[in-house]
């Protein structure tokens, strides 16, 4: 079974960058990454903690299947 891997806010951002998505707005310890497809404005919040707890970063991931494909995202989140 896949493991979630530990991962920083700013890992998680580089992550998302390489998909396309760019720093827009960061106010205190969160940054807001959007990405325009078209017309559509695909969002994403992601805290800058040194360490994100299991279940914000499974929510962070879990948003991001709509924009991200699994495939491409699984392998960077989880590892096993």
């Amino acid at each position: 079974m896949p493991r979630l891997r530990v991962l920083s806010g700013r890992k998680v951002v580089a992550i998302f960058r390489h998909f396309g998505f760019l720093v827009t707005y960061t106010k205190g310890s969160h940054t807001k990454l959007v990405r325009r497809v078209g017309t559509e404005e695909q969002v994403l919040v992601v805290p800058l903690h040194k360490e994100l707890d299991r279940g914000t970063q499974r929510a962070i991931y879990k948003q991001a299947l709509a924009y991200v494909s699994e495939r491409d995202l699984k392998p960077l989140f989880y590892s096993g």
